[in-house]
């Protein structure tokens, strides 16, 4: 074999030495803190401001806000009854709640907390939220309702709702002017045209069932449903097939991918952990850890600096009944913080 030129060794040599850098991810995760919160009332998705530090943790009718360097709770956006999800216009320094017993949305200030408007008149019981930077608009999928609403934060108003085929859960954009959401009922994944507000297609999840958590890879074009049949499908963005299943732990709610480490998180309330999936290339996938959280630990949310991952979680005062939420043990509430040390 000829040696290479050296230019040419160089760039290969660097080449090589990005994908490796990419790929890798930390091999020794765990619970490294917990912040007990405390309170009553439940919780749901959680939302991360990479730019602030700052985690948003829905609590039942108000979102703490948590400084994750410090290690603090810092402040709360109050009035949002039935609070499900925090959607983060970064451009316009705005965050957006949804209401789910007040089909409403309340707008808030990123940086002071304060409360600037309610949005009323979504879909009935708006779950999942999304900003949509191709549009500049907010979406609201309203589980009740079976359909999405569609807000304009110019006017602060919703102009429009639209029919879905079910129930909608976690939803993604990707930024180029879809949105894509799962349906928990009909096991189905809907493509949205942001520019038209219209359905653009309804693709089938196969064997996956009730899904609920979704992440996007953007570059890859992919998509990551959770599914309460302990399954993860991934499905190509651009025509709807599923390329992949991965096994998952029991009931997840919730996943994210770590673009620069290729990595996808699965947090599982029932099994108490969290499926770390290594990403290969577009179409394979391979699960590389279980990470221990604790049971209730359903939802996360992703850093993509510090490559940790945050949850909610409280302790169960009885063993869970099917189809019922178990008891919760006053006061236990928690956010744990998980990462390699």
């Amino acid at each position: 074999m000829r040696p290479l030129p050296t230019l040419l060794f160089c760039a290969l040599a660097a080449a090589f030495a990005g994908h490796a850098s990419a790929a890798q991810a930390p091999t020794d995760m765990r619970v490294l803190a917990r912040l007990p919160l405390g309170g009553a009332g439940g919780w749901d998705y959680l939302s991360f401001d990479a730019q602030r530090r700052h985690l948003f943790v829905t609590r039942g009718d108000h979102v703490e806000v948590v400084d994750v360097d410090q290690h603090k709770r810092i402040g709360a956006i109050p009035g949002t009854k039935g609070v499900h999800g925090v959607a983060l216009d970064q451009s316009a320094h705005r965050g957006y709640a949804s209401n789910g017993q007040s089909a409403s949305v309340t707008v808030f200030d990123l940086d002071t907390f304060d409360v600037v408007a309610t949005i009323s008149g979504t879909g009935e019981k708006p779950d999942a939220i999304a900003y949509d930077p191709a549009s500049k608009h907010v979406f609201t999928f309203n589980g009740k309702g079976h359909s999405f609403s569609v807000i304009d934060p110019a006017t602060q108003t919703v102009t429009s709702t639209v029919a879905l085929p079910g129930k909608p859960e976690f939803a993604q954009s990707d930024e180029a002017g879809s949105i894509y959401v799962n349906i928990e009922d009909t096991a189905q994944l809907v493509k949205i045209d942001t520019r038209s507000n219209t359905v653009a297609a309804t693709w089938s999840l196969g064997t996956c069932e009730s899904p609920s958590g979704l992440a996007i890879d953007r570059k890859l074009h992919r998509l990551f449903s959770v599914c309460d049949n302990k399954q993860m499908a991934v499905t190509n963005a651009d025509n709807g097939q599923v390329v992949a299943r991965v096994p998952i732990g029991e009931g997840p709610d919730a996943v994210v991918f770590d673009e620069a480490t290729s990595m996808v998180y699965s947090s599982n309330g029932e099994s108490g952990d969290i499926t770390a999936i290594r990403q290969k290339d577009a179409d394979h996938y391979s699960v590389v850890a279980a990470i221990p959280t604790q049971p209730s630990a359903r939802t996360l949310a992703l850093d993509p600096k510090l490559h940790r991952l945050y949850l909610s979680a409280a302790k169960w005062a009885s063993a869970p009944k099917e189809g019922a939420r178990p008891d919760i043990v006053p006061d236990s509430f928690t956010v744990l913080t998980v990462g390699a040390p």
